[in-house]
């Protein structure tokens, strides 16, 4: 291990303080079985030591095989010490550390699967999602790095998003698959249960109104005090007709998609508190073309969004120069 001090200790007496506990107890354990050897014994002599009347401890020494491997372990200790990291700052004479094993064995494994990775990276994302080698290279990578929130099958689990549906934060179009990967996101709901806001009744009531939407279960008086607050409430991010903005990190509350449950208590609890939720960024530390084939992968499990047409967006602008000519 690398037990390399570093700006936690800013006094040198711990880097010190590291170096004799070490050395004494190694040195330590060499002159116990200096002494332990050179003890005299008495053949036949015993400790005094008796069990059942009949098992008597008898002062031997220890075999002198068993005592030199005691030592040889003494001195294989400070040869290594001397040569690897273990006495405080002291790197040791080899220099090694284990961040510096750890990016030779991943350059050496980028030498030997870079080009692997890169001949889909040129590829369109459609496309490589449409190839198998690479789909099963993109799934190995799902299974280490994705699979741990969004599950084996990718489909999910509370505050996870299912990643085989249609329901996207952030846009399911290839360039947004990737731009969520790379960078991660970070979508908030800000808390609503405190003054000036709503007081628990409030928030109750926009919960019940909210829950109607999509035909949860709820109480119609609720239903309708909910209705009057949730245009100056809630709005502002989900819009007024509650279907939100998922390009923009804000939910369709009108569907049945409920990211972190349908339990009204659950609901209550995150426009009261609020909620964070996080997706951290892979891109600087998978790198572009695993990236790349994680997109596709992601994107071909079924609930991927097409990236518009070129020619469906031109159309619009062709009719527009038209109309101006006439």
């Amino acid at each position: 291990m690398d037990f390399k001090i570093t700006s936690d200790f800013v006094s040198g007496f711990w880097n010190l303080y590291v170096i004799v506990i070490v050395l004494a107890s190694v040195i330590g354990c060499g002159i116990f079985l200096w002494m332990q050897g050179s003890a005299k014994h008495k053949p036949g002599e015993v400790t005094g030591h008796v069990w059942d009347e009949t098992l008597e401890e008898y002062s031997n020494p220890l075999p002198s095989w068993w005592r030199w491997m005691f030592y040889i372990t003494v001195i294989f200790a400070l040869v290594y010490l001397a040569l690897y990291p273990g006495l405080g700052n002291f790197a040791g004479s080899f220099g090694w550390t284990m961040r510096g094993q750890y990016e030779a064995e991943m350059k050496t494994a980028e030498e030997k699967y870079g080009p692997k990775f890169n001949q889909f990276l040129k590829q369109d994302v459609m496309a490589v999602a449409a190839n198998q080698e690479a789909k099963e290279m993109g799934q190995r990578l799902f299974q280490t790095y994705c699979a741990q929130c969004h599950g084996g099958d990718a489909g999910g689990a509370p505050s996870f998003p299912n990643l085989k549906d249609g329901d996207w934060l952030w846009g399911g179009t290839p360039e947004k698959i990737k731009e969520t990967i790379t960078g991660g996101r970070m979508g908030v709901m800000t808390p609503k249960g405190t003054k000036p806001d709503m007081d628990a009744e409030q928030v109750r009531n926009v919960v019940h109104y909210v829950r109607s939407l999509s035909g949860l279960t709820a109480d119609s008086a609720r239903i309708q005090r909910g209705a009057e607050l949730f245009p100056q409430a809630c709005a502002a991010c989900h819009g007024p007709d509650a279907k939100g903005n998922p390009e923009a990190g804000y939910p369709n509350l009108t569907d049945k998609v409920w990211l972190h449950g349908s339990a009204e208590a659950k609901q209550i609890e995150i426009v009261t508190k609020g909620m964070q939720n996080q997706m951290p960024a892979f891109g600087d530390f998978l790198g572009e073309a695993k990236v790349h084939l994680l997109t596709a992968y992601v994107w071909g499990l079924g609930g991927g969004v097409k990236p518009a047409a070129p020619e469906a967006a031109a159309a619009p602008v062709a009719e527009a120069a038209e109309a101006e000519q006439k």
